[in-house]
């Protein structure tokens, strides 16, 4: 396929990812501020990501898995690498010559990378989510002396809502830090982030809020959006009155209409929530999908754009708090989601 372009592109705003970053990094006072990159960035770019936030300052990156490390490990000099996911037995080899840490999860992990040799390691403990991580409620300190913790940290289960969880979290972390020994202690997610400069401790961990995902009212009105989907026109047709459009005909014309149809649909990323209630832009006004989204193709109502035809780019409607207002998915799937098929281009 080299040479050709795809019919659809995500417009990606590096600035804003940046002026991001900085917005992260002052709110958590004067911890510093890393990158969760996972997810290929998000479905940004993990590469593209990294090399663009290195620039401004960020020295702390966090994956999921020891591939993506491993695709990153050609840009990490100077820079800070750690594996969400620990380390399985399938692991070790290469993370044992990796510049990149593990983030050691469990009682197995940690006699795993003991028994390896293995030098430097995060710890993740789990405070109240019951996800990954060592007891809180356990002899941390036992569970992991003779290791040299980079970092400990913890993550919170709803630091974007208004829960009692959040301080229990923030005080079981703020006693383990004072008994359990490390370099650095870290808690604070976008969401934490936002919750206080007592979330934050050494590092922050900022995900999804880096793309333009607002995780808390706070953080409303700072957090720029990053990624703008594009998508072209394959056609404009008329649809006569009393004439249905897309599959299960789920709309019906009111009166004789104007559509485009799009290369965009639920194998991109732009799943069937947005059927009758996403939206395009083009020749400056909104213009609605209408009909059901499908697997390569939505339809829009473009009678109020007579510019607009063959060839043509439409902006999908795509700010992501009102994207998960509209399709009842969340911030993260709406990044996470979007697929290859679109042209990654960076300003």
């Amino acid at each position: 396929m080299t040479g050709f372009t795809a019919p659809l592109r995500l417009r990606l705003n590096g600035d804003a990812l940046v002026s991001n970053w900085r917005w992260l990094r002052a709110r958590g006072g004067g911890a510093a501020c890393g990158a969760a990159i996972k997810a290929d960035g998000y479905g940004l770019g993990a590469a593209e990501v990294m090399a663009r936030l290195a620039a401004a300052g960020c020295r702390d990156f966090f994956v999921s898995n020891w591939a993506e490390a491993a695709a990153l490990e050609p840009i990490a000099d100077g820079l800070s690498l750690s594996v969400l996911h620990g380390v399985r037995d399938e692991d070790m080899a290469p993370a044992l010559k990796s510049r990149a840490r593990p983030v050691l999860c469990s009682i197995g992990q940690i006699a795993r990378w003991k028994a390896a040799g293995g030098g430097a390691c995060d710890v993740m403990v789990d405070t109240g989510m019951n996800r990954l991580g060592l007891d809180w409620g356990g002899d941390v300190a036992a569970m992991i002396a003779g290791l040299r913790v980079e970092t400990l940290m913890s993550h919170l289960a709803s630091g974007d809502e208004e829960s009692a969880l959040n301080a229990v979290q923030r005080d079981r972390f703020a006693a383990l830090r004072a008994v359990v020994p490390a370099r650095r202690y870290s808690l604070a997610n976008s969401a934490g982030i936002c919750l206080g400069e007592d979330y934050a401790h050494d590092l922050t961990r900022p995900g999804v809020a880096l793309y333009g995902g607002v995780p808390r009212g706070e953080a409303k009105g700072h957090i720029a959006q990053v990624v703008q989907p594009q998508a072209q026109i394959l056609q404009r047709r008329r649809v006569i009155a009393g004439d249905t459009i897309g599959y299960n005909a789920t709309h019906e014309a009111p009166a004789d209409m104007e559509v485009a149809v799009l290369n965009l649909g639920y194998a991109d990323g732009y799943l069937r929530g947005f059927s009758g209630r996403g939206a395009a832009v083009g020749d400056g006004v909104r213009l609605p999908v209408i009909g059901r989204v499908s697997m390569d193709l939505i339809a829009v109502d473009v009678g109020a754009a007579p510019h607009v035809g063959e060839g043509d780019w439409l902006t999908i409607d795509y700010a992501l708090p009102q994207a998960a207002a509209v399709s009842g998915l969340s911030q993260y799937e709406l990044l996470t989601g979007l697929g290859a098929r679109f042209d990654r281009l960076w300003n």
